[in-house]
């Protein structure tokens, strides 16, 4: 028979071109089980990158992108999956601010620039994303020296970014049981480590890393932000005329 992943001649349970076994078991319980599990497991999965992004970052980082890609989650996964928990969290505690606060108008509700803001706060996910392609430009542009291409900077930045979701998300477990405001330190502590991150992926014995890590990622932030109230005013401004 012919392998229905890649039509080569199979004669085996697996196809010895590209691996994919000749018959796939039936997807039942055991198998969302072993899904999540695969997911979860410490020795691979978010909780091993947990760990070793919590305690060596750079180092664990640097390793992904240049030595072995099979004992991190992937950085894409890793990032949709934290911010993921972060909006479960952000909701179930009624924040409907989460960590970056808008006030509209009432004459301009349903301005465009309300309306992307309103986007970016219900998909951090992707909003992580594009943010993190502005911070990654601003690295590329402060550290023009290092070996790094952009791509390898928009990974790196996957994985912090993502740590950074987990921080905030801790932080808003404890302001929905204490009800103290606890974000402002949430946004201090998870920009601090971010920043920490960046440092120790890029040299850490050099404090000139953190202070162009510091720069690059408020400057990112910052130019995230001024893109879609940019485009939301065009917008608003062609509507109005």
């Amino acid at each position: 028979m012919d392998c229905k992943n890649c039509n080569k001649e199979v004669t085996s349970k697996f196809c010895p071109e590209c691996g994919q076994p000749t018959n796939l078991k039936r997807i039942d319980g055991k198998y969302i089980i072993h899904e999540i599990e695969h997911v979860l497991h410490f020795e691979r999965g978010i909780l091993y990158t947990i760990r070793e992004l919590t305690t060596n970052p750079g180092q664990n980082i640097r390793n992904y992108l240049i030595e072995n890609r099979s004992r991190l989650v992937k950085p894409i996964l890793f990032i949709i999956i934290t911010s993921l928990i972060y909006t479960i969290l952000n909701h179930l505690f009624h924040m409907e601010d989460g960590y970056v606060k808008f006030h509209e108008a009432k004459d301009e509700a349903s301005s465009a620039v309300g309306s992307i803001v309103k986007w970016v706060q219900g998909h951090y996910g992707y909003a992580n994303i594009m943010m993190g392609v502005f911070i990654a430009l601003w690295l590329k542009l402060f550290f023009r020296k290092s070996n790094y291409n952009f791509f390898e900077i928009l990974i790196m930045l996957c994985f912090v970014m993502g740590m950074g979701m987990l921080i905030f998300s801790i932080f808003v477990i404890m302001q929905g049981i204490t009800h103290f405001n606890l974000m402002t330190i949430a946004g201090v502590t998870g920009v601090a480590y971010c920043v920490w991150a960046i440092g120790q992926f890029y040299d850490k014995k050099k404090p000139l890393s953190y202070i162009k890590g510091l720069f690059a990622y408020i400057l990112g932030m910052i130019t995230f932000w001024i893109f879609p109230v940019l485009i939301g005013t065009i917008i608003d401004l062609i509507n109005k005329y």
